[in-house]
């Protein structure tokens, strides 16, 4: 089972634009909470929260604790828009859970070992990672904060795909029931050829190009 984080927040009852600068100003993140048929409720986060919060994983793909007045809530974060330009988030959305019902969340891929594989010690090679995170499908509780993907035996010219992961147990990949066209790759190891331009040795003079025909 993941490990949960609580979040405090405050209910709010000021709603807008206007309200919304106010707030930032204010040292506070604006958001609402909505889903499992119940009504939204628009609620304020202290900023430095959320700022501590987002900097970890698990903030984006893992089962939290919203506890708003006291009241605790299972969410998951569903949305958020930060400043272009500031370390400021200005908005977020909070989806609500039923702890019976599958949920569909992206999560971080973690590769593992890929310093100590045959093919990042073998020269000429590149390894690619095509995907840095996975959607996948579970009930809240069996959920995952990332998925880790052993590279130790990666070798030059493998490549690996979606359904070479090791899922934990009730976690499935929700691209892999669309159909093989989507069991994209994951991870390759290609070899590289650099191309050398043929160049007189040294103290040889270049070749003299060749008279135009008549």
């Amino acid at each position: 089972m993941a490990t949960t984080h609580e979040i405090k927040a405050q209910s709010r009852k000021d709603e807008g634009k206007g309200a919304s600068r106010r707030l930032r100003h204010a040292g506070f993140v604006p958001a609402v909470v909505y889903g499992a048929g119940q009504a939204p409720e628009s609620i304020q986060i202290e900023h430095n929260t959320i700022l501590l919060a987002a900097k970890h994983e698990w903030f984006f793909s893992s089962v939290l604790d919203l506890n708003v007045d006291g009241k605790v809530q299972k969410v998951l974060v569903r949305d958020w828009q930060k400043h272009p330009f500031k370390l400021q988030m200005l908005h977020m959305d909070f989806l609500r859970i039923d702890e019976n019902a599958a949920v569909r969340v992206n999560v971080p891929l973690h590769f593992l070992n890929q310093e100590k594989s045959p093919a990042a010690k073998t020269a000429g090679v590149v390894i690619s990672h095509n995907l840095t995170e996975v959607e996948i499908s579970c009930l809240p509780k069996d959920l995952p904060e990332f998925i880790a993907l052993d590279l130790v035996d990666l070798k030059p010219g493998d490549i690996i795909h979606l359904s070479q992961l090791k899922l934990p147990a009730g976690v499935e990949i929700v691209a892999l029931h669309l159909g093989a066209d989507h069991d994209t790759a994951i991870v390759t190891a290609n070899t590289v050829k650099e191309e050398v331009d043929a160049a007189p040795a040294e103290g040889e003079a270049a070749p003299a190009p060749e008279a135009p025909k008549k």
